[in-house]
């Protein structure tokens, strides 16, 4: 796991201790009959490869962080249905068998790396602001603070950095300008559960690159991610 990814991780571990103490051990003060639902957010993923041939696989390591805040806009007296919009970060990566490089053209080149090349790493990995919005159902009441929630919505988001990385015994390759990559992300995501911890599913709309086909097949490469894990939010 690479140096990035523990951090953050540890980042989620401490903000899911936080969450814990504050829904579970401090009590309100008083009723507040305008409250609003779980504005904070923070996630843990496994990167999942769809959409791709099937000798393109995952291999090492495959996922990701998330967090934001969104604003919780209840839409009933009730206040249990809601739409909320906001600002987040992600950050993912991707372990697998695809060679992202370039030829004495500065091409680009994309080749399914097959079971006789030996290699160390080979990862794609990026860094994403995103704009969430979603639709939301929940049993929350001004006094529970354990509920059941469904929230589902579409993710827009921007690429502001990536990186594809290949390492094998006395050869290293880093592409950091690839044209063929799409910056601009959208997807579905869903989350459901009870309480701190939510089930979370993320499916990417658009599909990572755009105009680019394999090297050896000239097959085109509609290269998506489906994005499984846990979400917890805090008030």
């Amino acid at each position: 796991m690479s140096t990035s990814i523990k951090h953050l991780f540890q980042l989620f571990v401490f903000l899911c201790g936080i969450s814990i103490l504050a829904q579970d051990s401090i009590p309100k003060a008083q009723i507040d009959p305008l409250y609003r639902e779980d504005q904070f957010y923070a996630g843990v993923t496994y990167n999942l490869l769809t959409s791709v041939p099937s000798d393109l696989n995952i291999r090492g390591v495959s996922g990701g962080v998330h967090f934001g805040f969104v604003r919780d806009m209840p839409l009933n007296e009730s206040r249990d249905f809601a739409i909320a919009i906001g600002g987040g970060f992600a950050f993912d990566q991707y372990g697998q068998n695809l060679f992202i490089g370039e030829d004495t053209n500065e091409q680009t080149i994309f080749r399914v790396l097959d079971s006789d090349v030996d290699f160390s790493t080979n990862r794609f990995s990026t860094a994403t602001l995103e704009l969430p919005l979603e639709i939301r159902w929940r049993t929350s009441t001004p006094t529970t603070y354990k509920f059941w929630r469904i929230y589902g919505g579409i993710r827009v988001g921007y690429t502001y950095w990536y990186k594809a990385y290949f390492k094998q015994t006395n050869n290293e390759v880093s592409q950091t300008d690839i044209p063929e990559f799409d910056q601009v992300r959208l997807a579905a995501t869903l989350s459901f559960g009870y309480s701190t911890f939510n089930f979370y599913a993320y499916y990417s709309i658009k599909p990572f690159f755009k105009d680019a086909v394999l090297l050896d097949s000239n097959a085109k490469l509609d290269f998506r991610t489906l994005k499984l894990g846990v979400v917890f939010y805090i008030l």
